[in-house]
């Protein structure tokens, strides 16, 4: 039970910055102040946005400049993109493959083939550097929902 919240909990903290300013996430912090300029705008645009729990208001709401997401992940999910890193690479590039269909399965996408075709579509962005994390796909698949 706690390795499930440890991955919950740090997929959600991952997930703050998908739609949002990389450095403070979203909510209404980023949207008082639009162009933090300064360490100090910063500072006050990240502690509103985490304040009260804006932030997360924001994104279960799809309100606050945060967008929703339709695309639920569970440890099988999380899981299986950890373990099939590669071959999930090679198959996205593709558009096709058996990992990619399992993948596709897990996340219980309604038009698959249209789904497929929208990671592979957008596949430089998913895999933008050769170091890209498990996280870092999840997050890309999830803006793509």
């Amino acid at each position: 039970m706690k390795k499930t919240l440890v991955k919950l909990g740090f997929f959600c903290a991952t997930c703050t910055f998908v739609f949002a300013n990389p450095q403070t996430g979203c909510g209404l912090g980023d949207m008082v102040i639009k162009n933090p300029n300064s360490a100090l705008l910063y500072a006050f645009n990240w502690t509103t946005n985490n304040t009260f729990g804006l932030q997360t208001f924001g994104i279960s709401s799809g309100t606050l400049g945060c967008a929703r997401t339709d695309l639920v992940y569970d440890d099988r999910v999380i899981e299986f993109v950890a373990d099939n890193m590669d071959s999930l690479s090679k198959e996205i590039a593709q558009g096709d493959g058996e990992s990619l269909d399992a993948l596709v399965e897990l996340l219980e996408v309604d038009d698959k083939e249209n789904f497929k075709a929208r990671l592979q579509a957008h596949y430089n962005s998913i895999y933008a550097n050769k170091d890209v994390k498990m996280n870092d796909i999840l997050d890309s698949i999830a803006s793509l929902s």
